[in-house]
């Protein structure tokens, strides 16, 4: 016969849902918990095995993406490299200087006591072999400054450029 397992405590009864089952009974139980715990082994081992699949092929597929990735940008590196032919950029020093010294005349058309600007101009005049052209910024900055030698010396140096070419 079967019985209920009784627990008494100084709570009060207790039953417990589990019944001793005598010999061939309890057997059979136990062939069906044994059933089930490896079918649920076998369940848990399938699960595992399909995630260590997934994970085999997210890897392959990251590292096949991220080499084909790197693959192409070297090809098209390359190729960019024979397709694109240097364009020579023939800026000549005279273009340049002469572009500054639009910048400068620029500014001095805005603020004619700009000394930075009269400064430049008179450098980049006295770099493109124009002294009398640099004549007059000088001027203008040794009367705006008349305790700065370089000043005077620089315009010295435009006369003198001046008195060469006559």
């Amino acid at each position: 016969m079967a019985e209920a397992i009784v627990l008494r405590s100084n709570l009060g009864n207790l039953e417990i849902g589990a019944l001793r089952v005598p010999g061939k009974q309890r057997r059979q139980e136990l062939a069906m918990e044994s059933t089930q715990k490896k079918s649920s082994g076998s369940r848990v081992h399938r699960s595992d095995r399909t995630k260590q699949i997934f994970a085999l092929v997210s890897m392959v597929s990251f590292g096949g993406s991220a080499i084909f990735g790197i693959f192409s940008l070297y090809s098209s590196g390359l190729s960019s490299q024979h397709q694109q032919k240097p364009t020579p950029v023939a800026v000549s020093q005279e273009s340049l200087l002469a572009a500054q010294e639009r910048g400068y005349e620029t500014v001095l058309q805005r603020e004619p006591q700009n000394q930075t600007a009269l400064e430049g101009l008179a450098n980049v005049r006295l770099q493109m072999n124009n002294g009398k052209g640099a004549i007059e910024p000088l001027e203008k900055l040794v009367k705006l400054n008349p305790d700065r030698a370089d000043y005077k010396a620089l315009l010295g140096q435009a006369r003198q450029q001046m008195g060469g070419k006559k």
